[in-house]
């Protein structure tokens, strides 16, 4: 078996720029290979030198010639040629030898390094599989602390041997530049960006990442003292642009200590809010993070207050910038109301729901009370969650997959017989029914109620699905049947899911599936 060439970016300097990945294969390749001038000094090597084992092979690629006249007869050229044939087959060698070879390169091996020369001659041979680095244009713009391309510029990557006027053809047409292999061009490339007129714009940084790390304007460095390991940079004009402070939010103009005067919509002066708050009441689904869905995710994060329940808001993972109003169950619509009054205020509110708001949650609660006059030019949303109903089915299988019911137990809102008139209708039309709301310390009775007016409907032998917590910690599920059916296996926190006459409950794979079929009759 050959041995796998493997060409590692170490990024542009800095060791903790080096990959996990990198660090992996330096540590356990066979051989270890690197270029250098004839010094012998390899920055490759003192990047990677931490992840050394100690006792590999090491080849050191010495180039012949660098910057200097030669005398080999196919010139430069013609030498550098005959160098990276000698070296591929050095470590041509090792891979024939079953030895992996890991060439080490400076900031990404593909990226004008000198890797991509071993690649062509052995990749063809042997397996070669590059490590991608972090580029010197990368680590530049770090440097500055200086986007270089927002929204459609074009940033162009330029060598420094071009000849100048090549150089301030291609800076005026673009965006955004990096120009690299300085050092002896720096003249050139500093004359260039005058010719394109952008010489003003322009940033020089030097060993970015590296001790010695240099930035400043190009136009002010001294030709003298720019190493090989430099590099200028243009950014974009609209990359480079600050916001105009007239632009920018009243909140955002406090922040940057320019608070101006700003009414909010209670009529309280300098309280900097959005210019526009709104309500967004989301479904945070029936347990934890799992179930959550990326559109009220998202919602949550950009959220400046949370509005819920207790017990709710706590499945939201706290952030100190957000302010938390908690409150009992029981008051919905004050609720809604006090989100409505921060929203009009100018903040981002977000009433926390859990399944999915719009059953038997807060979205109704929300839009009755912003149905009221003072509240009509509030926005207000509401984003869907995964219900408790679709929860508890899908654990079981599908018992709610034909036509089905949703009921609320609760007598809070709406008489009792309002209650056992639905559960009747619903029986009659041979509705699978979800039940919510079974019980709770006020209501022991109703759950022993409902099943006495199903079973005057339904058989005895009808599948009955309990799911209590599913999805979280304290999870239970239990198949039993309408006539078998005991109220002290509910509480608040359990969804009871009432099968059709054509529900059926299959064992399957040592455990009971429960699903209504799609079809009715022959």
């Amino acid at each position: 078996m050959s041995g796998t060439l493997y060409g590692v970016g170490l990024g542009p300097g800095d060791p903790d720029l080096v990959t996990i990945k990198a660090a992996r294969l330096i540590g356990s390749a066979d051989v270890i290979a690197y270029h250098s001038a004839r010094h012998g000094r390899s920055i490759a090597r003192r990047i990677a030198e931490p992840h050394l084992r100690g006792d590999q092979i090491e080849e050191a690629l010495v180039y012949p010639v660098t910057t200097e006249t030669v005398d080999h007869p196919g010139g430069y050229q013609g030498a550098i040629d005959e160098f990276y044939a000698e070296a591929a087959e050095r470590l041509a060698a090792h891979l024939q030898a079953g030895r992996d070879v890991v060439l080490l390169a400076e900031g990404d091996p593909l990226f004008y390094g000198s890797y991509m020369h071993m690649h062509k001659r052995l990749a063809g041979r042997f397996r070669a599989e590059v490590v991608p680095g972090v580029t010197s244009v990368s680590a530049a713009a770090a440097a500055l602390g200086q986007p270089l391309v927002e929204r459609d510029e074009i940033l162009t990557i330029l060598p420094g041997t071009l000849p100048r006027e090549v150089l301030a053809e291609r800076l005026r047409a673009t965006d955004s530049a990096a120009v690299m292999k300085l050092g002896r061009t720096f003249t050139t490339v500093r004359d260039a960006f005058a010719d394109a007129a952008k010489l003003d714009r322009a940033a020089f940084v030097e060993r970015a990442t590296m001790d010695g790390q240099r930035t400043g304007a190009l136009a002010d460095i001294d030709p003298g003292s720019v190493p090989y390991f430099s590099i200028a940079v243009l950014p974009g004009e609209v990359a480079a642009s600050i916001p105009d402070p007239a632009d920018l939010s009243a909140e955002q103009r406090a922040e940057a200590g320019d608070p101006g005067e700003v009414v909010s919509g209670d009529g309280r002066h300098g309280d900097h809010r959005h210019s526009q708050g709104q309500v967004t009441v989301v479904g945070t689904g029936p347990a934890g993070r799992d179930w959550l869905t990326p559109q009220v995710a998202a919602a949550l994060a950009a959220a400046d207050d949370l509005v819920g329940y207790g017990p709710y808001l706590d499945r939201v993972p706290p952030n100190p910038r957000q302010t938390r109003h908690a409150s009992d169950n029981r008051v919905e619509a004050e609720r809604a109301a006090h989100a409505l009054d921060l929203a009009a205020s100018g903040r981002n509110v977000a009433v926390v729901s859990a399944g999915d708001p719009g059953v038997f949650a807060m979205a109704t609660a929300v839009l009755e009370v912003a149905s009221e006059p003072k509240y009509l030019e509030v926005p207000v949303r509401v984003l869907p969650g995964l219900t408790a109903a679709q929860a508890v089915a899908a654990a079981v299988g599908a018992p709610l997959g034909h036509d089905y019911a949703m009921i609320s137990l609760s007598d809070r809102l709406k008489p009792w017989e309002t209650v056992v008139d639905r559960l009747v209708h619903a029986a009659q039309a041979d509705l699978a029914i979800a039940i919510y709301n079974p019980r709770s310390r006020a209501r022991p009775w109703q759950v022993g109620a409902a099943r006495d007016v199903l079973l005057e409907h339904r058989a005895a032998e009808t599948p009955v699905v309990l799911g209590r917590d599913v999805g979280g910690s304290g999870e239970r599920l239990t198949i039993t049947t309408l006539g078998e059916l005991d109220p002290e296996l509910v509480d608040m926190r359990t969804l009871l899911i009432i099968g059709s006459s054509t529900t059926r409950v299959v064992v399957r794979d040592g455990r009971p599936t429960v699903f209504t079929p799609r079809h009715y009759g022959a």
